[in-house]
């Protein structure tokens, strides 16, 4: 699935309005990025950090781990593409796994080198 389907799916403010108890945030560490739904697990989240960049990366996480969400200001795209923006508290002590795309090659490229890779994730007819 490309990073371009990840963007495109529902976010996850349309799962659940719930916040989190501010008091929880001192155990936990921040993330920001795009939040969007998992694309086949409805108790898991993607984290996307830099969605528009060169070489993003995506972070999973089990929704019951989120101990505080806040807003944060919206970017756009150079075409124009807006997107939510969020911060998020992940409890210390869960477990996430961080996905970083690149191409498998004589050496690793990744996507910020590899022009086969970011064709790949950013062709919207997939």
């Amino acid at each position: 699935m490309t990073s371009r389907k990840y963007l495109d799916t529902h976010p996850l403010y349309e799962l659940t309005k719930y916040k989190g108890d501010p008091e929880k945030k001192k155990n936990s560490l921040s993330l920001t990025g795009a939040i969007r739904k998992h694309p086949y697990d409805e108790q898991k989240l993607l984290l996307i950090t830099d969605p528009f960049s060169s070489d993003t990366e995506f972070f999973e996480f089990r929704i019951m781990d989120i101990a505080y969400v806040e807003e944060q200001p919206s970017i756009v795209s150079e075409t124009g593409e807006n997107l939510f923006m969020a911060r998020i508290w992940v409890k210390k002590g869960s477990l996430g796994i961080q996905y970083h795309p690149f191409e498998v090659s004589d050496k690793l490229n990744f996507l910020k080198d590899s022009e086969v890779l970011h064709q790949a994730m950013t062709d919207k007819d997939d």
